[in-house]
């Protein structure tokens, strides 16, 4: 097994560390047993922990008069946002989304995919337009807060104020925005937010979903009624326990993401100096301060991941929730990016733990990589020249 002690991992928008406070709660807890529906002391103070956990959440959020469900997942938490609202719904979702946003709005009653600019941006025109055209009964955006592979933020008040005007509900998937930058329920004005806890510093295993008490949500899973009715089955109640630790501090976490931002930016001015070619998604539009998504020409990522891996450095070529597929990003090829491009493009995802050393030290191994296959692309071409001399 490898020593994790010695790699450096820039891979932070798969899943965070959880953080040592939230650690020490869920052992806490995990060691109790603690079932919510039990009707004893061990059962209320089961019940006590969820409801702490979810004022926490609403606190947070600023979001008090809202409903928090808690779900084993993001995915989860997804599903019951579009599909939640019936079968008649109309989802409308920005192309970019998330496979557990794209795939669940298949089994609605209608799908459109609204395009995004170049910049990563949603086209605000073409989804006022595809609103305009519908007349379905219930209407549902879904636009995630910020991307997960270029770390570019959405316009999400522009959406809202779209979506009014043509009396939709807005969704969206907070996942990777939590924890990064400000987060505000009635700030940002929509309806619905999944948030997911390995990604703010919680564990894996539990997520939330918020909403509007004017929402006519409904269960898409049956059984014992918990969580108001919204999401059968126990709760993990220690998971639960750890997410709302989480959030009670990620004023502090959020302030730490923030001063990555001029780390993020050294390492894309190493790469730039290297290589004039090199490109950089997103880099001038709104993004989040640890998330960089760049290429290396003619390099593609499959060799890039092995590469840095045996450098002892974790990155990724983008989403972490494709069962551990390395396929060419359906986010940047939404932006108009070609394939060929798109092949060569990696993720870097900084975390609060990162230090200009382990930048330096990736900006060293994507050079080494970078040369050296620059030196056997010219090997190349000097003997394809010498085998066309020796034919001529």
């Amino acid at each position: 097994m490898a020593d994790l002690s010695k790699a450096i991992y820039l891979d932070a928008n798969a899943t965070l560390a959880p953080l040592p406070e939230v650690v020490d709660a869920v052992v806490e807890h995990l060691r109790r047993p603690l079932n919510p529906s039990s009707i004893h002391q061990y059962g209320a103070y089961a019940k006590y922990v969820i409801e702490e956990a979810r004022s926490q959440v609403g606190q947070y959020l600023g979001a008090q008069g809202a409903h928090v469900v808690f779900t084993s997942c993001g995915t989860e938490a997804n599903n019951l946002a579009l599909r939640g609202l019936g079968q008649a719904t109309h989802v409308f979702a920005s192309a970019i989304e998330h496979t557990s946003v794209l795939q669940p709005a298949q089994h609605t009653g209608a799908k459109t995919i609204i395009p995004v600019l170049e910049t990563g941006v949603i086209n605000v025109e073409a989804l006022e337009d595809a609103l305009a055209t519908s007349d379905a009964p219930i209407k549902l955006v879904s636009v995630m807060l910020a991307n997960n592979e270029t770390g570019v933020i959405q316009p999400l008040t522009d959406v809202v104020d779209i979506a009014r005007k043509y009396n939709a509900f807005v969704h969206t998937d907070a996942s990777q925005a939590v924890g990064k930058i400000d987060v505000d329920l009635e700030v940002l004005g929509v309806d619905m937010m999944t948030l997911s806890g390995h990604k703010m510093g919680a564990t894996q295993g539990v997520a939330a979903l918020v909403f509007q008490k004017s929402v006519p949500l409904h269960a898409i899973q049956w059984g014992g009624g918990q969580e108001m009715r919204f999401r059968a089955g126990t709760e993990n109640v220690a998971a639960i326990r750890g997410f709302g630790v989480a959030c009670s501090h990620l004023v502090r976490t959020t302030a730490l993401f923030q001063n990555l931002a001029s780390l993020r930016d050294q390492l894309e001015v190493g790469i730039a100096e290297i290589s004039k070619e090199s490109r950089v998604f997103g880099q001038h539009r709104w993004r989040l301060p640890n998330t960089s998504c760049l290429t290396m020409p003619g390099v593609k990522h499959e060799t890039q991941l092995i590469h840095f891996d045996l450098a002892n450095i974790a990155v990724s070529s983008g989403a972490a929730c494709s069962s551990g597929k390395v396929d060419v990003s359906p986010v940047l090829l939404a932006m108009g990016i070609s394939k060929e491009i798109a092949q060569t493009a990696l993720r870097i995802s900084l975390t609060p733990a990162s230090c200009r050393e382990d930048i330096e030290t990736f900006i060293t191994a994507w050079r080494q990589l970078y040369h050296m296959q620059l030196t056997k692309r010219h090997l190349a071409e000097v003997r394809a020249n010498q085998e066309l001399k020796q034919h001529a």
